[in-house]
């Protein structure tokens, strides 16, 4: 079975992963991958914003290791991407880094809920402790939906990274899946199956069944990546992620360059 595109990869720059571009690129030749994409946690607006996004000043060094990678592995179609947070406000700042390299695509990702509450962060789990589960998913959901409509990505990320923790809502979560899958339905963004979630405490993918079911329902294209922070988790568990996407009526991916796409069946 041929394998999709790994669209979601880091390196050391984001702080907090292990491995150099052409070390994970060289990992996904031995695995049979023959598309990858790396998508580096983007620059924030302020560099003292947090301690595991990309400084400004180390962008440039990320483009050069993507490209040496690419100039390594030749065989290997290679993409360069930016994993981008979406935070209310921050819009004109996206448009800024689009202009900073040659991107092929954005991954739109939401990690805050507050400039202070990012709720994947285990130093925060506090927050999740003392907070309402429900009230923290539905405002996860809202921005995502936020982010699907914004235009700035073609891409958006583990789709309920709220369950990380696996603190799961009372309420039936249904209608925010519906309401962000609308979203990017009408604006032609693709969500990712992310396979980093079996290695957490909710011991899942990203995206849960339901909401990738509703999302084949609902039109929404496909893309898949691990998520990976070392060269061992390139393409970690794809079988299961196409098996999954199969099972819910998925017969193609899609494939990005220079932010134009294409479809290719699984």
């Amino acid at each position: 079975m041929s394998l999709p595109a790994d669209y979601h990869m880091h390196t050391p720059l984001c702080h907090h992963a292990v491995g150099e571009a052409w070390e994970l690129a060289a990992k996904a030749v031995e695995k049979g991958l023959t598309e990858i994409g790396f998508s580096e946690h983007n620059p924030m607006i302020r560099g003292d914003w947090d301690n595991w996004h990309m400084a400004l000043e180390d962008l440039n060094i990320y483009v050069e290791n993507v490209r040496k990678a690419q100039m390594d592995h030749p065989g290997l179609q290679i993409k360069l991407a930016l994993e981008v947070d979406f935070i209310p406000g921050h819009e004109d700042w996206v448009r800024e880094l689009e202009n900073k390299g040659s991107f092929d695509y954005f991954i739109g990702s939401v990690h805050y809920i507050t400039d202070e509450f990012d709720i994947d962060n285990p130093d925060k789990k506090d927050q999740w402790e003392q907070g309402d589960v429900d009230t923290i998913w539905e405002a996860y959901f809202d921005r995502l939906t936020q982010a699907a409509s914004s235009g700035l990505y073609q891409i958006i990320g583990h789709a309920d990274l709220c369950k990380k923790f696996n603190y799961r809502p009372k309420k039936d979560p249904a209608p925010w899946y519906r309401q962000f899958l609308a979203a990017a339905s009408s604006h032609d963004v693709a969500i990712e199956i992310n396979t980093a979630g079996l290695r957490k405490d909710c011991k899942e993918m990203y995206p849960c069944p339901p909401l990738l079911q509703m999302a084949q329902e609902m039109g929404v294209a496909l893309t898949f990546g691990s998520d990976a922070h070392a060269p061992e988790e390139v393409g970690a568990n794809f079988q299961d992620a196409i098996q999954l996407a199969k099972s819910v009526g998925y017969t193609h991916w899609r494939r990005f360059s220079k932010r134009q796409h294409t479809s290719e069946a699984l």
